[in-house]
C-alpha cells in the first residue's frame, strides 16, 4: 500500500503544529488536541503500511496518553515535557529521512533474485529473504515469482547499503540464538520505516514470540509453519487495499455534543452523519449504511434504549454496533441498557481518544464479521451467494448505463485426480493459487467469487466477450505455468472457462447458465481452453 510523500508530510506538519500549540499554551485543551492528532497519525501510518514509522508513533502515543490527565495535570512537568519532545522529534526525523529517501529514483537492482515464471505480471514488488537457510526456501521464492514478487537473498550480517526499502523483509531465525536474532530484528526495524518485517522459524513458545514482536516484527511464523501459510500472508499483504472510510451515525439531540463528537471522529478520519430525532433512525440507516451508531441515552420522546430495541427488530441491523453516550453513572441502568440491544456504554464527558479507539475497534470487528458472512474462508473471494448478488447489482448498473458486461465460469481441470493423487491439502493450495492470480490480475471493479468446489465465477463490468476472452486467456496461460511442488517433484494444472455476456443475455441466472454451458463445451473440447457463447 503506497503513501504519497506529500500526504505524509502534511500529516507530520499537523502533528508538529499541535505540539507547538501546546508548548506555547500548555493547557489541557491544547494537550487533548495533540493527543487526538497523535492517535490519528499513528492510525494513518498503520493504514498506509508504514510499519516502522507506525511502531515509533505508537510508542509516542502511549507516552502521551500516560500524561493525558485532566485540567489540573497541565502543564506537565519539565522532565516529562522534555522526554515527550525528544520522542516526537525522533519520529519527525525518521519521517523526514524516509521522505528524503523516497524522493530518489529507485535503482533497478536485481542481483541475487530468484527467477520466477515467464508470466508478465506487471511491476514486481521486491522482498528480502535475510537468513542462512536459503535452500530451504527456494520453492517458496519460485512460487512467489509466478505472482510477480521478486525475492532478494541476503545473509544476516551483510545486507546491501541502499536507500530504497523492500516491501517485505523475511528474517529467518534459524542458526541464531535468541539474543542474535533479536538484535538483528531490532536493527532491521530501525533501518526500515515502511517495510513489513516477518520473522520465520521462531521458537513456538510464548516468550520467544513475545520477544520477536517486541523487537519490531509485524508477524511471526513459528517453527514448522507450512510454507504455503507464509506465502498466503505475503500475497495477502501484497494485495492489501485501503478500506472505505469508517462511517458513524450520531443520534444526539444536543447540537453542542454533536459538534464535539463529529469533530473528534473527523480528526481520526471517521466520517459521520448526525440526526437529532430517533424517529429518523431507520430511514437514515437504510440511506447512510453506517458501520456503527453512537446513541445518546436520553432524548425527548424516546430514550436510546427504546431506539435500540426498534433498530434490533430489523434483521439487517441486528449486528450493527450501538454505543451509548450518556451522563448516566448508575451501573444497573448501564447493564440494563447493554442487555437491551447496546454494545458499549461511554459516560459524558468522554475522552475523545478513548471514544475514537472504541469506535474503530467496534467497526473493525463488525466489518470482519461481515467479511466472514460474504466471503469464502479458503480463498477470501466472494462466496456463492455474494457472487450472485454482486452480479445482479452489476447487471442493473450495466443496463442503466448502457454498457456491456461479460460473465465467466472457470473450473480447474481434472481436479478430482489432483485430490486423489496428491491429497486435499494440495488441492486446497491449487484453489488458493488460482484465487490469488485472479485477484491480482483483474480490476478492483471486477467481481471474483468462488462459486463452489473448484469452480469460480468472474464478472467484468464494461467488458465485451472478446475483451474478457483476451484477459482471461492470458490468466489461463499463466496459471498453467505454475509448478506446484509435491514430494520433491512438481506438477502443473490448467483450467477451462466459459464466457457469456450482457446485453446478449440480460438476466443474472441466465447469464451464469450460459457461461456454464460454454464452460462444459470447453471441457468436452479437450480442456485448458475458453469458449464464448456469443
Amino acid at each position: 500500500m503506497s503513501c504519497p510523500t506529500a500526504e505524509l508530510q502534511k500529516k507530520a506538519d499537523v502533528l508538529r503544529t499541535t505540539w507547538q500549540a501546546y508548548r506555547a499554551r500548555p493547557g489541557f485543551e491544547q494537550f487533548v488536541e495533540f493527543a487526538i492528532t497523535q492517535s490519528s497519525f499513528a492510525e494513518f501510518l498503520q493504514a498506509k503500511g508504514l510499519s516502522g514509522l507506525h511502531q515509533t508513533a505508537r510508542d509516542l502515543e502511549q507516552q502521551a496518553l500516560g500524561l493525558f490527565g485532566d485540567e489540573l495535570s497541565h502543564p506537565i512537568a519539565p522532565t516529562e515535557l522534555g522526554a515527550l519532545d525528544d520522542r516526537l522529534q525522533g519520529l519527525l526525523q525518521r519521517i523526514a529521512a524516509y521522505i528524503s529517501q523516497s524522493s530518489h529514483p529507485l535503482p533497478d537492482r536485481r542481483a541475487g533474485e530468484v527467477p520466477g515464471s515467464d508470466s508478465d505480471l506487471g511491476p514486481a514488488r521486491r522482498i528480502w529473504y535475510v537468513g542462512q537457510q536459503v535452500s530451504q526456501w527456494q520453492e517458496l521464492m519460485l512460487q512467489l515469482g509466478y505472482f510477480g514478487i521478486d525475492v532478494e537473498q541476503h545473509p544476516p550480517t551483510a545486507q546491501p547499503d541502499q536507500r530504497d526499502e523492500p516491501f517485505i523483509v523475511l528474517f529467518d531465525t534459524q542458526g541464531l540464538d535468541a539474543a542474535q536474532w533479536t538484535e538483528h530484528l531490532r536493527a532491521l526495524r530501525q533501518r526500515f520505516a515502511a517495510s513489513k518485517l516477518i520473522a520465520l522459524c521462531v521458537p513456538s513458545d510464548f516468550a520467544s514470540l513475545q520477544l520477536a514482536l517486541s523487537a519490531g516484527c509485524d508477524f511471526c511464523f513459528p517453527q514448522g509453519t507450512p510454507q504455503t501459510t507464509v506465502m498466503g500472508k505475503i500475497l495477502e499483504l501484497n494485495g492489501s487495499e485501503e478500506e472505505d472510510p469508517y462511517r458513524v451515525l450520531v443520534v444526539e439531540d444536543s447540537l453542542t455534543a454533536t459538534k464535539l463528537i463529529q469533530r473528534s471522529l473527523n480528526e481520526s478520519g471517521v466520517e459521520s452523519l448526525a440526526i437529532a430525532h430517533p424517529r429518523d433512525v431507520l430511514t437514515t440507516l437504510h440511506r447512510y449504511q453506517p458501520d456503527l451508531i453512537l446513541m445518546d441515552m436520553y432524548m425527548p420522546g424516546c430514550t436510546g434504549v427504546e431506539a435500540a430495541r426498534v433498530i434490533r427488530q430489523h434483521a439487517e441491523f441486528l449486528s450493527i454496533p450501538i454505543v451509548y453516550l450518556s451522563g448516566e453513572t448508575d451501573v444497573a441502568l448501564q447493564i440494563d441498557a447493554l442487555r437491551l440491544g447496546g454494545d458499549h456504554f461511554l459516560t459524558k464527558p468522554f475522552n475523545p481518544v478513548i471514544l475514537n479507539a472504541i469506535v474503530k475497534s467496534k467497526i473493525e470487528r463488525y466489518r470482519a464479521l461481515r467479511r466472514s458472512m460474504f466471503h469464502d474462508s479458503l480463498t477470501g473471494l466472494l462466496n456463492h451467494t455474494s457472487s450472485k448478488q454482486r452480479l445482479d447489482s452489476a447487471l442493473g448498473t450495466a443496463a442503466a448505463e448502457h454498457v456491456p458486461l461479460a460473465a465467466a465460469m472457470i473450473d480447474i481441470d481434472h481436479f478430482k485426480k489432483v485430490n486423489d493423487n496428491y491429497g486435499h491439502p494440495v488441492g486446497d493450495q491449487i484453489i488458493r493459487s488460482l484465487a490469488w492470480l485472479l485477484k491480482q490480475r483483474l480490476r478492483k471493479t471486477d467481481i471474483v467469487g468462488r462459486y463452489g468446489g473448484e469452480e469460480f465465477m468472474v464478472a467484468l463490468p464494461g467488458a465485451s466477450s472478446a475483451q474478457a476472452l483476451q484477459v482471461l486467456d492470458r490468466i489461463r496461460h499463466d496459471f498453467a505455468q505454475i509448478r506446484h511442488p509435491f514430494g520433491g517433484s512438481w506438477f502443473n494444472t490448467t483450467f477451462s472457462c466459459g464466457i457469456a455476456s450482457f446485453p446478449h443475455i440480460s438476466h443474472g441466472e441466465a447469464l451464469v447458465k450460459a457461461a456454464d454451458e460454454a464452460l462444459y463445451q470447453a471441457k468436452r473440447a479437450g480442456r485448458d481452453r475458453i469458449v464464448t457463447q456469443d
